[in-house]
């Protein structure tokens, strides 16, 4: 079963998700406050973060910062009333694998929060427009000769640029571990500093990174 962690300043809002969802995912834990929700989600490292977007102290964005580089496997999908473009291309800028508003069936959240964590993305039809029309307008990647001079790239040590490519293959921490003959501990200690030295915040963001470049 899915492991989730819900994240919204509204108590009731929260409890309603939590008695939707029963017996269809695992809620590991709740926050109200995105410092909370930090503490939590690392401390329960669920599969999908449920991210509110618009709470005091930064909200849902503030979160996925915080945790997204220390928790790269843990996806995250928003769940917001606002359907503004600007918050939906922010918080898949930052590495959320997905937005729905809370207009949303319990059925169809299910099945967001399923999908999210088998490694889709899911949005509405309007939604998935905004994240279309923003990548359809951002700036052409760099080109493949562009990756041996990336200054970012450059910092990368050895180690890390192997770890790099099989994260950006789809290998799991354990595969890599087994195939550079390190522990997983050691993985997840690359991976974290390949995700910091690139300004990511996620395995998403880093496959689409090292794709835009060929590395893999």
């Amino acid at each position: 079963m899915t492991t989730v962690y819900l994240v919204d300043d509204h108590a009731m809002f929260r409890a309603g998700v939590r008695a939707e969802l029963g017996g269809r995912v695992e809620v590991v834990g709740e926050a109200a406050t995105p410092a909370d929700a930090v503490a939590g989600i690392v401390a329960s490292r669920p599969q999908v973060v449920l991210l509110d977007v618009h709470m005091p102290d930064g909200g849902g964005l503030a979160v996925l910062r915080q945790v997204g580089e220390r928790l790269p496997a843990t996806r995250f999908l928003a769940l917001s009333v606002s359907d503004a473009a600007e918050d939906v291309i922010a918080l898949i800028r930052a590495g959320a694998r997905g937005y729905v508003t809370k207009t949303i069936s319990a059925d169809d959240l299910a099945d967001a929060v399923e999908r999210v964590a088998g490694g889709d993305v899911v949005f509405s039809p309007l939604l998935a427009g905004f994240v279309l029309d923003a990548f359809r307008d951002a700036p052409a990647a760099p080109s493949v000769a562009a990756a041996a001079t990336d200054a970012d790239f450059d910092q990368l040590t050895p180690r890390e640029r192997e770890v790099l490519r099989l994260l950006a293959r789809g290998y799991a921490y354990k595969e890599i571990a087994a195939e550079l003959f390190i522990s997983v501990k050691t993985v997840e200690t690359h991976a974290s500093n390949v995700l910091r030295k690139l300004r990511l915040s996620s395995r998403h963001q880093l496959t689409r990174w090292a794709a835009d470049r060929r590395i893999t």
